[in-house]
């Protein structure tokens, strides 16, 4: 597959609009700190709220939504009842305490109850997590640009594709701070759900059936398995295999979405920037229920994929998916845009992939940044010079989106090559890692919250069991263990469920220590 030169015009336009947008942003520069990390509380709540929904997506979605629509059924759909609950809790107990403090990121809340190592324990954990989440997510993207655009995957294809999307979302963000993140992510999450529109039309109209018969085909598949448009699964299944089923819908993904819309900076920090926080709290509901049909159209793709691929005899001669390119694996997505994609279409399903991927990078370079500078660097710098200018912060702030944009990078080159040489899942890993750094900052903030115990000891120690727990479950490190233990096969959401228990339990084994103590270190 070669890209045309329609396609080359679609994927320079987009990038001029791009550009077009980020020098109409970045007219006014950040002039402190509270405007550079939160847009001194000024962002209206439609532009944060798709803010939010674009960081929630990412590359993995954009290629892997399809891919779950044609291997599975809709209950991941489902899930979203947890968000939504999850979405009204953090609404309840967490946007009101945030915006009281006044805080710059999330886990100066802990400072308030147990000290300033806390807050700066918990910043940690959440900066190794983001590291690998967001990195991965960079190497997936990247993977998919390099065939893309250079049609391989050589290892010099891959690292032109990391830099070009590392360069990219530097660029757009750098200057303005989480004010051109905000506006640049509504633009990337417009456009790659006008390329997956347009991907859902063409397919439904190059397969040429009517609904009714389609409804049928995917009600009850050829090979007998059970109906695709399942929404509701309630089936008891704690394996890995069961992820998407109710009763995980409504323990699991509640903690994971509990986490990612209140406990991570990466996605909090965007409520953070609204009026204050009845604003913050419409632009998160709003966020959570656009998912549902967003993520709809994509499991939509891999429906037709289905249909395309597995039932051809409903349309035409046979058609065949081999999800190989080049020895790599790749989604039925990625295959169906590599060989059936029209000229100009598959132009924008490149741009699409790209603004997914950027989405991503530019929210955690931003948010990083906020957690190294606001938590870790400010307090170290006051401590020394107690008069520093606000604006010495802000250059702060960008020299820590450019460190995190090298990291981030070296991460995703680190994926390739441990892919090319180690049987290790590590790809696997690094995608569900937030739940590891989850683990632990739930069982915190759920003490913090909901009791008078703790302290800064525990708050460390809680930290580190969350992640260690959800480590020993992982089947890799249980093959290690004892190959009869391999057999317990646990799923993501559940092996959150453990963590969390445990997490709580230990930090709410420290004895509380009086207010003045846990103000140590307080500037």
């Amino acid at each position: 597959m070669q890209l045309t030169l329609l396609d080359w015009t679609v994927f320079f336009s987009y990038f001029a609009i791009l550009a077009l947008t980020g020098w109409y942003v970045n007219r006014r520069k950040a002039g402190n700190s509270n405007d550079y990390f939160l847009a001194a509380n000024s962002m209206p709540v439609w532009v944060v709220a798709v803010s939010v929904l674009a960081t929630s997506q990412s590359a993995a979605t954009f290629l892997g939504g399809p891919d779950m629509g044609f291997r599975g059924n809709l209950s991941y759909i489902a899930t979203n009842i947890g968000a939504l609950i999850a979405t009204f809790i953090v609404i309840k107990f967490l946007l009101p305490r945030y915006y009281q403090l006044k805080v710059t990121t999330v886990y100066e809340l802990l400072e308030q109850r147990f000290g300033a190592s806390a807050k700066d324990h918990a910043g940690k954990m959440y900066l190794f997590g983001r590291v690998f989440a967001s990195g991965a997510r960079l190497y997936m993207a990247a993977i998919a640009v390099a065939m893309l655009l250079f049609n391989d995957i050589q290892a010099s294809s891959v690292l032109a594709a990391v830099v070009l999307l590392a360069i990219i979302g530097l660029a757009c963000t750098v200057a303005g701070g989480i004010r051109s993140v905000i506006y640049t992510d509504a633009l990337q999450c417009g456009v790659y759900v006008l390329a997956a529109l347009l991907v859902l039309g063409y397919l439904y109209h190059s397969i040429g059936l009517d609904l009714p018969t389609l409804l049928q085909a995917l009600s009850s598949p050829a090979e007998g398995g059970p109906s695709k448009l399942l929404l509701f699964d309630w089936r008891f299944d704690v394996s890995s295999n069961g992820v998407f089923n109710m009763w995980s819908a409504l323990t699991g993904f509640i903690l994971l979405n509990i986490a990612a819309f209140g406990l991570d900076q990466d996605m909090t920090q965007r409520v953070l920037t609204c009026k204050d926080s009845k604003a913050g709290a419409r632009a998160l509901l709003s966020s959570a229920l656009m998912v549902i049909p967003v993520m709809l159209v994509f499991i939509l793709i891999g429906f037709l994929l289905y249909i395309f691929y597995q039932r051809p005899d409903l349309y035409q001669p046979a058609q065949s998916f081999a999800d190989s390119f080049g020895g790599e694996k790749v989604t039925v997505f990625m295959y169906y845009v590599l060989n059936e994609m029209p000229s100009g279409l598959r132009g924008l399903v490149v741009v699409g992939v790209i603004a997914a991927a950027l989405s991503t990078i530019t929210s955690g370079l931003n948010s990083m940044s906020s957690v190294l500078v606001a938590d870790m660097y400010k307090p170290w710098r006051l401590k020394r010079q107690p008069v520093t200018e606000d604006r010495h912060f802000v250059r702060a702030g960008q020299l820590g989106m450019l460190f995190t944009a090298i990291t981030l990078s070296a991460m995703a080159i680190l994926c390739f090559y441990w892919q090319q040489y180690s049987d290790m899942p590590l790809l696997a890993f690094a995608l569900s890692v937030m739940v590891f750094s989850y683990s632990g900052l739930l069982g915190v903030f759920f003490t913090a919250l909901f009791s008078q115990r703790g302290n800064r000891y525990s708050v460390t120690a809680a930290l580190l069991s969350g992640f260690c727990v959800t480590l020993l479950l992982q089947p890799y490190i249980l093959h290690q263990l004892s190959p009869q233990l391999a057999a317990l096969d646990l799923g993501f959401t559940w092996q959150l469920c453990i963590g969390t228990l445990v997490a709580t339990l230990v930090c709410m084994a420290g004895k509380p220590v009086a207010q003045h103590s846990a103000m140590e270190g307080v500037n």
